[in-house]
């Protein structure tokens, strides 16, 4: 959306804004007006203070944080989005596939930094594209990827992690197996628009992009009972409208199932090696606007990311957008999917939540309010999250040292 100006008055904006917050969600027609003038002022300024006061009312004052590490079980991926410089072919010197060892080692290296969730992240269905990785499967009597993903988090559950997985289209049958060792799994939806598949588009070559094929994941997820991370993906050439019919679908989703444990809000970065080079990114103030409207349309009592790296200038802003988490950061190691942008240390996260008058927690890679839900998880996933967490459901805080970072644990 690039649009500078609005048919709508402060006035109007504010009372369609204070109606969402009364009510407890925004819905389509107020929505769609509301993103139509989110540049101006008059619009933005209401918006903004009014998401603040939704996440108040449903959050309080919490801002969470998950202390993770990010495992990139391998960057092999039949797709080829036209933004990606993660997934790479088998003959790049950058492609990787971990084995289950190197797996164990960083696992343990993050215990010792104080993680508590080890972050999963890989291409979608590599075994179908490249031959030499079939091969290298079947030499370990494997079959696909997702059995491989399977033994990667029993080895970092085994170690004391807790396994988020976050691993492209999955059947039914594979994220009931992930389950047994996973807190929760999680798939971008991204976008609901069809016309991104169309030839000149962002997702023209990735099969595993089709909406349908992500609605009917995230429907799977939610019979299974499995707390679920969501999210759409802004500037990737969907409309205003698209973005609002995406955030709707999520709660659609939520409504129906009660997974959907987060919706991040994620803008586009360009990367200068891909075919979307060129495409400018959103400015800080249109993606504090759609944070606040996902927000208003997801509702208060809904968990709302907007990942810090991606906007490290404008913390402040986005802390009184509506957001309640941070998401993910890690303390050793890059975010594999934007590396150019590095995480923030936890105590500046810390400082710049609390300059925004919030406070920053610690959860694990699922919500609190999850774990009063044991249909939701397998018997002894669920012991290893309440091992980890006060009676708040959140981590209890870490030893810090006099630069305010967390001291490495025992």
């Amino acid at each position: 959306m690039t649009a500078t100006s609005s048919a709508l008055s402060r006035r109007e904006a504010a009372a369609l804004v204070r109606d969402a917050v009364d009510t407890g969600r925004l819905e389509r027609a107020a929505a769609e007006r509301l993103a139509a003038g989110l540049l101006s002022p008059d619009v933005l300024e209401p918006l903004l203070e009014g998401a603040f006061e939704s996440k108040r009312r449903g959050k309080g004052l919490n801002v969470s944080v998950s202390r993770n590490v990010f495992i990139p079980l391998t960057n092999l991926c039949r797709d080829r989005c036209a933004y990606c410089t993660f997934a790479k072919q088998p003959d790049d010197p950058a492609a990787k596939t971990y084995t289950l060892s190197e797996v164990a080692q960083v696992v343990r290296e993050a215990l010792r930094a104080g993680c508590v969730e080890a972050l999963f992240c890989l291409g979608d269905k590599p075994e179908i594209a490249y031959k030499s990785y079939r091969e290298w499967l079947a030499a370990r009597g494997l079959r696909n990827t997702a059995e491989y993903l399977v033994q990667a988090c029993e080895v970092g559950f085994a170690e004391g992690m807790l396994p988020h997985s976050n691993a492209g289209i999955l059947s039914a049958d594979e994220m009931q197996a992930l389950k047994r060792s996973n807190a929760s799994l999680g798939l971008m939806l991204e976008s609901t628009s069809p016309r991104l598949r169309e030839k000149g588009q962002a997702h023209y070559y990735c099969p595993d992009k089709d909406p349908a094929v992500r609605m009917r994941m995230h429907e799977e997820a939610g019979e299974l009972r499995i707390p679920f991370t969501s999210g759409i993906l802004l500037g990737i050439g969907e409309t205003a409208s698209e973005r609002v019919d995406t955030l709707l679908a999520i709660r659609d989703l939520s409504d129906c199932y009660g997974h959907v444990q987060e919706t991040i809000v994620q803008p586009f970065h360009a990367k200068h090696d891909t075919p979307m080079r060129g495409v400018p990114s959103l400015s800080n103030e249109e993606v504090a606007g759609w944070v606040a409207l996902a927000r208003l349309v997801l509702g208060p009592q809904a968990n709302v990311q907007a990942p810090p790296n991606l906007a490290p200038d404008v913390l402040e802003l986005l802390a009184r957008s509506g957001l309640n988490d941070w998401g993910g950061v890690s303390p050793l190691t890059v975010d594999f999917i934007n590396p150019e942008a590095p995480w923030p240390k936890l105590a500046e996260l810390q400082r710049r939540t609390e300059a925004s008058g919030q406070r920053l927690v610690e959860r694990l890679p699922v919500y609190p309010e999850f774990l009063a839900r044991p249909e939701f998880f397998e018997p002894r996933v669920r012991d290893a999250c309440l091992a980890r967490v006060g009676a708040d459901g959140f981590v209890p805080p870490a030893p810090r040292g006099p630069d305010g970072d967390a001291v490495e644990a025992a």
